[in-house]
């Protein structure tokens, strides 16, 4: 985020230019040069720098990457709720993607306020958003007890759900379509430019076109709840 400090106490702005953006320190301290300093186009990080302000700064950018997800969601569903006619409008005013915001929104949307958790980051939660409410919690709880990372959570939901097939449960069947092979290595490049998964790729693409065509469709230009997202 722009210039902005990671902790709670406002920032001094620092004469020193970076580039063509003014410098923010994103450490506490005095005038010493040994502090990371933010700008719109990167760190200035000093020759140097001890250990310990290095481990600090990082915390810091995490948690403000971990906010900003939530941020931006919470602010794409307003806009979504509240000016239906104009909400892209202000999402290109903001120079921002919409394909990008669709899954910050979609979380969330899943998880209100009062059920997110502190202590885990936006992706735990984006793992967790497809399931029921009551999965969705038993597994934020695990997850916090056990102090899993993103990986270890998704894991374990693969774990879960390899035991419930060998013992006979009921799992979603996966539909099957014959598609040409120069298509699919069409499609490969495509999802790599994009930089995701061949899966995610596809999925985000036919969510695009069916939205379109259903506001296209729909009285008075009403819009349509997407589906569930694979995160």
């Amino acid at each position: 985020m722009n210039g902005q400090a990671a902790e709670s106490n406002e920032p001094k702005t620092v004469r020193k230019r970076y580039g063509d953006a003014p410098c923010r320190r994103l450490t506490d301290g005095d005038e010493r040069p040994s502090k990371v300093l933010t700008t719109n186009v990167g760190l200035q990080i000093p020759e140097g720098l001890p250990f310990d302000d290095w481990e600090r700064a990082g915390r810091q950018l995490s948690g403000i990457v971990n906010s900003s997800s939530w941020w931006l969601g919470d602010w794409l569903v307003y806009g979504k709720d509240h000016y239906i006619d104009r909400y892209q409008r202000g999402i290109r005013a903001a120079g921002l993607q919409y394909q990008t915001l669709r899954n910050y929104a979609w979380v969330s949307r899943r998880f209100p306020l009062p059920r997110r958790r502190p202590a885990l980051t936006f992706q735990h939660h984006a793992e967790l958003a497809s399931l029921p409410v009551e999965e969705q919690d038993t597994w934020l709880d695990r997850a916090e007890r056990m102090g899993w990372t993103t990986k270890q959570l998704r894991n374990a939901i693969r774990l879960a759900r390899s035991e419930e097939r060998d013992e006979g449960r009921p799992v979603e069947s996966a539909r099957q379509f014959a598609v040409p092979g120069d298509r699919i290595q069409w499609w490969h490049k495509a999802a790599e430019r994009s930089g995701i998964d061949l899966e995610r790729w596809v999925l985000d693409t036919l969510d695009d076109a069916a939205e379109r065509a259903l506001e296209e469709s729909a009285p008075n230009n009403r819009p349509h709840s997407l589906p569930p997202q694979r995160p």
